[in-house]
Protein backbone atom coordinates (compact mmCIF):
# COMPACT_ATOMS: atom_id res chain seq x y z
CA UNK A 1 0.00 0.00 0.00
CA UNK A 2 1.35 3.18 -0.11
CA UNK A 3 0.05 4.99 3.22
CA UNK A 4 -1.24 3.53 6.57
CA UNK A 5 -4.75 2.62 5.31
CA UNK A 6 -7.73 4.20 7.47
CA UNK A 7 -9.02 3.29 10.87
CA UNK A 8 -12.53 3.06 10.61
CA UNK A 9 -14.85 4.09 13.80
CA UNK A 10 -18.36 2.34 14.51
CA UNK A 11 -21.17 4.68 13.07
CA UNK A 12 -18.65 6.08 10.51
CA UNK A 13 -20.61 6.88 6.90
CA UNK A 14 -18.56 6.06 4.00
CA UNK A 15 -18.31 7.86 0.88
CA UNK A 16 -17.56 6.85 -2.73
CA UNK A 17 -14.64 9.31 -1.75
CA UNK A 18 -13.22 7.04 0.94
CA UNK A 19 -13.69 3.60 -0.73
CA UNK A 20 -11.98 5.07 -3.51
CA UNK A 21 -9.11 6.28 -1.53
CA UNK A 22 -8.72 3.14 0.95
CA UNK A 23 -9.61 0.25 -2.00
CA UNK A 24 -9.61 1.30 -5.52
CA UNK A 25 -6.06 4.07 -5.38
CA UNK A 26 -4.58 1.42 -2.76
CA UNK A 27 -5.23 -1.25 -5.45
CA UNK A 28 -3.88 0.25 -8.50
CA UNK A 29 -0.55 1.04 -6.39
CA UNK A 30 -0.39 -2.60 -7.25
CA UNK A 31 -0.13 -1.70 -10.97
CA UNK A 32 1.74 1.56 -10.85
CA UNK A 33 4.42 3.10 -13.54
CA UNK A 34 8.17 2.49 -12.09
CA UNK A 35 9.99 5.80 -11.09
CA UNK A 36 13.05 6.30 -12.10
CA UNK A 37 15.95 7.23 -10.08
CA UNK A 38 19.74 7.68 -10.52
CA UNK A 39 21.83 5.14 -8.06
CA UNK A 40 24.98 6.70 -6.18
CA UNK A 41 27.92 4.54 -7.18
CA UNK A 42 30.65 4.10 -4.94
CA UNK A 43 33.78 2.09 -3.96
CA UNK A 44 34.00 0.98 -0.43
CA UNK A 45 37.82 0.56 -0.47
CA UNK A 46 38.90 3.42 -1.95
CA UNK A 47 38.71 5.64 -4.79
CA UNK A 48 35.57 7.55 -6.37
CA UNK A 49 34.10 5.72 -9.46
CA UNK A 50 32.97 8.05 -12.16
CA UNK A 51 30.53 7.53 -14.83
CA UNK A 52 31.60 10.41 -16.93
CA UNK A 53 30.45 9.55 -20.52
CA UNK A 54 28.54 6.44 -19.63
CA UNK A 55 25.30 6.43 -17.75
CA UNK A 56 23.69 5.01 -14.90
CA UNK A 57 20.30 4.89 -14.60
CA UNK A 58 17.36 3.03 -12.28
CA UNK A 59 13.60 2.60 -11.68
CA UNK A 60 11.73 0.70 -8.97
CA UNK A 61 8.50 -0.04 -8.08
CA UNK A 62 7.43 -0.24 -4.16
CA UNK A 63 4.29 -1.12 -2.91
CA UNK A 64 4.21 -1.26 0.89
CA UNK A 65 7.77 -2.31 1.83
CA UNK A 66 8.08 -4.22 -1.34
CA UNK A 67 10.90 -2.71 -4.08
CA UNK A 68 11.64 -4.18 -7.26
CA UNK A 69 14.43 -3.13 -8.75
CA UNK A 70 17.08 -2.33 -11.81
CA UNK A 71 20.08 -0.75 -11.82
CA UNK A 72 22.52 -0.72 -15.08
CA UNK A 73 25.59 0.89 -15.38
CA UNK A 74 26.76 1.47 -19.53
CA UNK A 75 30.42 1.88 -19.22
CA UNK A 76 31.66 4.58 -21.27
CA UNK A 77 35.16 5.27 -22.97
CA UNK A 78 36.02 7.68 -20.27
CA UNK A 79 34.57 5.68 -16.74
CA UNK A 80 36.92 5.56 -13.94
CA UNK A 81 36.28 2.93 -11.47
CA UNK A 82 38.09 3.75 -8.12
CA UNK A 83 40.85 1.85 -6.93
CA UNK A 84 41.96 -1.70 -7.23
CA UNK A 85 40.13 -3.92 -5.51
CA UNK A 86 38.00 -0.80 -5.05
CA UNK A 87 34.58 -2.93 -3.99
CA UNK A 88 31.74 -1.67 -6.20
CA UNK A 89 28.36 -0.93 -4.13
CA UNK A 90 25.09 0.54 -5.92
CA UNK A 91 22.70 2.67 -4.20
CA UNK A 92 19.00 1.45 -3.64
CA UNK A 93 16.46 3.82 -4.11
CA UNK A 94 14.90 2.95 -0.52
CA UNK A 95 17.01 2.01 2.39
CA UNK A 96 16.39 -1.71 3.05
CA UNK A 97 15.40 -3.27 6.35
CA UNK A 98 17.60 -3.69 9.09
CA UNK A 99 17.04 -7.25 9.36
CA UNK A 100 17.85 -8.06 5.55
CA UNK A 101 21.32 -6.72 5.30
CA UNK A 102 23.41 -9.60 4.03
CA UNK A 103 20.72 -11.47 2.30
CA UNK A 104 21.43 -12.45 -1.06
CA UNK A 105 18.36 -10.71 -2.94
CA UNK A 106 19.31 -9.73 -6.45
CA UNK A 107 20.53 -11.13 -9.90
CA UNK A 108 23.89 -9.07 -11.57
CA UNK A 109 24.68 -9.80 -15.23
CA UNK A 110 28.18 -7.94 -16.41
CA UNK A 111 28.40 -8.05 -19.94
CA UNK A 112 31.40 -6.90 -21.74
CA UNK A 113 33.79 -7.88 -24.74
CA UNK A 114 35.87 -10.13 -22.30
CA UNK A 115 32.13 -12.14 -22.23
CA UNK A 116 29.62 -12.32 -19.64
CA UNK A 117 29.30 -12.90 -16.04
CA UNK A 118 26.10 -13.82 -13.74
CA UNK A 119 25.76 -13.71 -9.88
CA UNK A 120 23.89 -12.35 -7.15
CA UNK A 121 23.74 -9.09 -4.80
CA UNK A 122 24.08 -8.68 -1.08
CA UNK A 123 21.44 -6.00 -0.23
CA UNK A 124 23.57 -3.49 2.09
CA UNK A 125 22.74 -1.70 5.50
CA UNK A 126 25.78 0.15 4.74
CA UNK A 127 26.67 3.50 3.47
CA UNK A 128 22.02 4.08 3.26
CA UNK A 129 21.81 0.70 1.72
CA UNK A 130 23.21 -0.80 -1.34
CA UNK A 131 23.51 -3.41 -3.61
CA UNK A 132 27.33 -5.17 -3.02
CA UNK A 133 29.30 -8.10 -3.92
CA UNK A 134 28.81 -10.92 -6.15
CA UNK A 135 28.39 -14.58 -5.59
CA UNK A 136 28.72 -17.63 -7.80
CA UNK A 137 29.78 -15.59 -10.96
CA UNK A 138 31.10 -17.00 -14.37
CA UNK A 139 32.15 -15.84 -17.65
CA UNK A 140 30.65 -17.32 -20.51
CA UNK A 141 33.66 -17.52 -22.13
CA UNK A 142 34.98 -20.56 -20.21
CA UNK A 143 37.00 -18.92 -17.56
CA UNK A 144 35.81 -19.57 -14.00
CA UNK A 145 35.54 -16.63 -11.27
CA UNK A 146 35.96 -16.99 -7.74
CA UNK A 147 32.72 -17.25 -5.82
CA UNK A 148 31.98 -14.60 -2.91
CA UNK A 149 34.30 -12.25 -4.57
CA UNK A 150 33.40 -8.29 -4.67
CA UNK A 151 32.88 -5.93 -7.72
CA UNK A 152 35.59 -4.39 -9.21
CA UNK A 153 37.47 -2.84 -12.08
CA UNK A 154 38.40 -6.41 -12.91
CA UNK A 155 36.38 -8.60 -11.47
CA UNK A 156 34.22 -10.69 -12.43
CA UNK A 157 35.09 -8.95 -15.72
CA UNK A 158 37.97 -6.21 -16.96
CA UNK A 159 35.72 -2.98 -16.60
CA UNK A 160 35.86 -0.82 -20.43
CA UNK A 161 34.23 0.89 -22.56
CA UNK A 162 31.03 -0.77 -23.72
CA UNK A 163 30.35 -3.24 -20.81
CA UNK A 164 27.04 -3.14 -18.99
CA UNK A 165 26.54 -3.72 -15.53
CA UNK A 166 22.55 -4.41 -14.49
CA UNK A 167 21.72 -5.32 -11.31
CA UNK A 168 17.71 -6.67 -10.09
CA UNK A 169 15.99 -8.00 -7.90
CA UNK A 170 13.54 -7.45 -4.55
CA UNK A 171 13.74 -6.42 -0.58
CA UNK A 172 12.33 -5.42 2.02
CA UNK A 173 12.36 -1.76 2.50
CA UNK A 174 12.58 -0.38 6.22
CA UNK A 175 9.86 1.76 5.85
Amino acid sequence: MTFTPKTWVVGEVVSAAMLNQEIRDQFLSFFGAWTDYTPSWIAESGGTPNVSNGSLTGRYLKVGRRVDFLIRLNVGSNTTFGNSNANWAFGLPASPAASFAGARAAAVSFRGSAGEARGSAEISTNNGGTARAIAGGSVDSGTNRPDASFWDQSNPLVAASGMTVTINGTYESAS
